[in-house]
């Protein structure tokens, strides 16, 4: 068993879609990044690629490539995962927290545990997602930027189907 983290952070900007697990959230500031910038995806595939040894996202969708201009990182995820499992390894958990200030997301947790299920390919009570805020504290709290820690936690198989 390989247990794998992701730590990921964005700024807020305005004139940007907010999304976040894949889910467009009606917000006044969105997320600044090469892709869609969703947070919760980057730090759930580093977690992923981290646990196989495979690098993180940087490596495999690069910044400075116009393929990945505004992808969509639910899209990568998709990827990552088709990746993992060419290489015969099994996802058995996946334990994520959002961190900000606003909006809250507690409405949307459901569809993005789905959107996140679906693309990698498992069971949705394999995928966990939670937020929290920084009581108003740093970056987060002056509702400058959102943060992510993902957990995961992967197997080899033997390449038996």
């Amino acid at each position: 068993m390989r247990v794998g983290h992701g730590y990921d952070v964005h700024r807020l900007v305005p004139d940007r879609k907010l999304i976040l697990g894949g889910i467009h959230i009606d917000f006044s500031h969105g997320l600044l990044g090469h892709s869609d910038a969703d947070v919760l995806c980057h730090a759930i595939n580093d977690a992923l690629l981290g646990a196989a040894a495979l690098g993180d996202i940087g490596q495999h969708f690069p910044d400075d490539d116009p393929q990945y201009k505004d992808a969509s990182s639910i899209g990568m995820m998709r990827m990552v995962c088709r990746l993992l499992k060419d290489l015969n390894y099994i996802i058995y958990n996946i334990d994520a927290t959002l961190i900000l200030q606003q909006p809250k997301v507690a409405p949307f947790v459901l569809r993005m545990r789905q959107n996140i299920a679906e693309a990698c390919g498992v069971e949705f009570d394999l995928v966990s997602i939670k937020a929290t805020t920084t009581e108003k504290l740093g970056f987060v709290g002056r509702e400058e930027g959102v943060a992510a820690h993902a957990v995961v936690l992967i197997e080899k198989g033997s390449g038996e189907s």
